[in-house]
């Protein structure tokens, strides 16, 4: 669907206002939205994934960890694919409001893609730099959006997500993410960084419970976390139901595909904007920080 379609429904959770600045701004951040009932059940299962990380000492399928970390001192960068290790986040992508508020952005078919639980540990959690979603997974369309739950307060000093408003219509074609050598970063380079208008990044903090959404297309980083306190960060990618990937799903998720609201597509929907292809990573992935700090580069040619 375009976002005109989308647009002429009627909302079911945002006001149109919200709809029309998400579109226009390729963003939007919902404050205190998730109540208290969902956010005890989201802590107590992230709470049993860190448990579970204590016996775990190098990254695995499931656990991205900190060069740091220690079964006494466990220092997490990723849970991936949180949905197939505890039920509480798959009930909660299904039984919560996140759903209803991705139809009125997508439409009212809305489609899995996967999930990943990011954490900046207490005390220096790592960067995320600035980089385009979509460049990992590339779809027909660019109704793809992730929607991310601050399971506790992130405050200025607990790494937010940043988003670079509008990036996601005014810079075409996208940039890349390989380097000069024709190797995969996922993240923009320096001199790619440095000709954009950074002055008008903006940062994305909340309460627990505050959802971010941002567009596939739009420009976002987070900065270290430089608190007391860690930021858990759940995040899922949901699409409309006519966005089909190009390319492997590098997180392969069991749910992949699934209908979380209304029904499959009969036909695809084609944007003619270019997008760039990822790496083949049909023998696996690992996880974006593992690539941005050069513990790997995935060497293919652009």
């Amino acid at each position: 669907m375009t976002p005109e379609q989308i647009l002429a429904l009627p909302p079911r959770v945002l006001s149109q206002a919200q709809r029309e600045a998400y579109f226009a701004e390729g963003y939007l951040l919902l404050e205190s939205v998730i109540g208290e009932e969902w956010l005890s059940v989201l802590r107590a299962a992230t709470e049993e994934m860190v448990e579970r990380s204590r016996s775990v000492s190098t990254s695995d399928s499931i656990f991205d960890l900190e060069p740091g970390h220690r079964p006494e001192a466990p220092r997490l960068r990723r849970v991936s694919n949180p949905v197939e290790h505890h039920p509480a986040y798959w009930s909660y992508l299904n039984e919560s409001i996140v759903p209803e508020i991705v139809a009125d952005l997508v439409g009212p078919d809305v489609k899995f893609h996967h999930s990943k639980l990011n954490f900046k540990w207490a005390g220096g959690g790592e960067e995320v730099k600035w980089h385009y979603d979509i460049s990992f997974w590339p779809h027909t369309n660019y109704s793809p959006l992730t929607v991310g739950t601050y399971i506790h307060d992130c405050g200025l000093d607990n790494g937010p997500l940043m988003v670079l408003p509008r990036s996601h219509q005014e810079i075409e074609p996208l940039l890349s993410q390989f380097d000069a050598q024709g190797r995969w970063t996922g993240c923009l380079s320096d001199e790619d960084v440095s000709g954009l208008p950074m002055h008008k990044a903006v940062v994305l903090p909340g309460a627990a419970g505050s959802l971010t959404l941002h567009n596939c297309r739009t420009l976002h980083a987070s900065p270290k976390n430089l608190s007391d306190t860690g930021r858990p960060l759940l995040l899922y990618t949901l699409t409309s139901a006519d966005a089909f990937p190009y390319t492997v799903n590098p997180i392969r998720p069991k749910h992949d595909q699934f209908m979380i609201r209304g029904r499959r597509a009969a036909w695809a929907h084609h944007d003619p904007r270019p997008c760039l292809i990822p790496p083949d990573w049909s023998g696996g992935y690992t996880s974006i920080f593992a690539l941005q700090q050069n513990q790997e580069v995935a060497h293919a040619a652009q």
